[in-house]
């Protein structure tokens, strides 16, 4: 059941990142991807909140942050890439990114020569 959490929400986020995709093609540095990808959900009347700052808590006690891409509607993170290809770093990162917060989806984005989409479920019932 947790593959169709947010689908909808996933699925106009995939769409605008290929609208993106088409529009400037790939070899751009990540934040004008990340600029781009935030105009046009914002268009769509989406809430957007770009580099976003969530703080990373052990045992309690603040160990640092990291800054979200964009966080959309609250529910879902997307991480970009503008490289070669996604490796195994990234979709630990992006996981992290999941298991540090209350959102459940994550959505790794690559605008690399070719286009790689990645989504990645981490539920709350397996946060601490």
């Amino acid at each position: 059941m947790t593959e169709f959490l947010h689908k909808e929400l996933s699925e106009a986020i995939l769409k605008v990142f290929y609208e993106v995709y088409n529009e400037l093609g790939y070899g751009f540095l990540e934040n004008v991807y990340q600029n781009a990808m935030y105009i046009e959900l914002k268009s769509q009347g989406f809430k957007v909140e770009a580099q976003k700052q969530i703080k990373v808590y052990y045992k309690n006690e603040l160990v640092g942050n990291f800054i979200a891409d964009l966080v959309i509607d609250d529910v879902i993170i997307i991480e970009l890439k503008a490289c070669d290809t996604l490796v195994k770093a990234h979709y630990a990162q992006t996981l992290n990114y999941l298991k540090a917060t209350n959102i459940e989806i994550g959505l790794l984005l690559n605008f690399g020569e070719k286009p790689e989409i990645k989504r990645l479920i981490f539920t709350n019932n397996r946060k601490d």
